[in-house]
């Protein structure tokens, strides 16, 4: 299995290649890829080094699998490019995710969807990932009517240059910013450019993303983003409202019996999803599980991730998983 890694030195790159090695992912030749600039460097992979390659020199190895990390523009260019030569593209970016032909996956929810026919798959958004895997077990039991979700983002959804800033920000040094404003010590509640009914880009990959994914566009989303002085993943407040009544611990073991969840719920010991506790993990943790006692069939939640890995590398490793096991590629 010929896997080429495409933003193989960036921050969701670097993860892709540790998230690979650890789940022993079946790599016969690996194909690290990136910009000119970082043609010639080595990265090292299970104790080999590897030299970077540029992206026709990418195109022309013919890899099985394209694992994409390198920002829309990039993913626009040159996925059909991989695909043309028979590359299966698994695409980390915003690029492809709202074209009605290309499929936006969550292996856990909707992998079945997939066929060998499609070349280019689009990897949703990070905030949307975590969300939606939470939300699709109740939406099959309960049909959800409507989604209020207020996102507590890490700077590593950022880049470097944010952790950069942070980094600065702490030891008083004065460097280039990332961001408009100072984060430590403050919440930014911008992630990403604004469209222009007022709400960020990042606010309306998470309403366009879910309907996607569920299948369901009758489901209403709101959604208020906001970047937080974290490393760890982001968090999520989401209140539910459903067409039906739920029992809460029917809910708890709903979610306790779904894969990649888990239940962090209890209150008697203070157990509840924390960024500190997700970092490096590829679960997605829930807690503070409750009736929302205003409304009628509506529930909160606290969901948080690590953004880098379940919310990016994670995701698109497990599509290649299952790409393989179904024989699609």
């Amino acid at each position: 299995m010929r896997i080429a890694v495409v933003g193989a030195t960036g921050m969701v790159g670097e993860v892709m290649l540790k998230v690979l090695a650890e789940r022993n992912f079946p790599v016969t030749e690996l194909i690290p890829v990136a910009s000119e600039r970082s043609v010639g460097k080595e990265i090292e992979y299970k104790g080999k080094k590897y030299k970077v390659v540029g992206m026709q020199t990418a195109v022309d190895m013919k890899a099985d699998i394209a694992l994409f990390s390198a920002g829309g523009d990039t993913s626009l260019e040159w996925a059909p490019k991989f695909a043309a030569a028979g590359t299966t593209v698994i695409d980390n970016s915003s690029a492809w995710r709202m074209d009605p032909t290309k499929k936006l996956i969550v292996p856990e929810i909707n992998a079945t969807e997939l066929t060998a026919a499609d070349k280019i798959i689009a990897n949703p958004n990070c905030s949307t990932i975590q969300m939606v895997l939470v939300l699709a077990p109740l939406h099959k039991k309960y049909n959800i009517k409507r989604v209020i979700v207020s996102t507590y983002q890490s700077i590593t959804g950022t880049g470097v240059k944010a952790v950069q800033q942070l980094e600065n920000e702490y030891a008083g040094v004065q460097g280039d910013m990332a961001y408009k404003y100072p984060i430590h010590r403050n919440a930014i509640p911008q992630c990403d450019s604004f469209e222009e009914n007022g709400y960020t880009k990042e606010e309306m990959k998470l309403v366009r993303e879910t309907k996607k994914i569920l299948s369901d566009n009758t489901i209403a989303v709101t959604a208020t983003a906001v970047r937080v002085p974290i490393v760890g993943g982001h968090s999520e407040a989401v209140n539910v409202e459903f067409s039906n009544d739920f029992d809460v611990n029917e809910v708890r073991n709903i979610l306790h019996h779904t894969d990649g969840v888990v239940v962090q719920d209890n209150n008697d010991t203070y157990t509840y999803p924390m960024p500190m506790y997700a970092q490096g993990k590829d679960d997605v943790f829930v807690g503070r599980i409750r009736r929302d006692e205003s409304q009628e069939n509506t529930l909160n939640m606290w969901i948080v991730a690590d953004n880098l890995r379940k919310g990016a590398a994670t995701n698109t490793i497990q599509i290649a998983e299952y790409l393989i096991a179904a024989k699609l590629v």
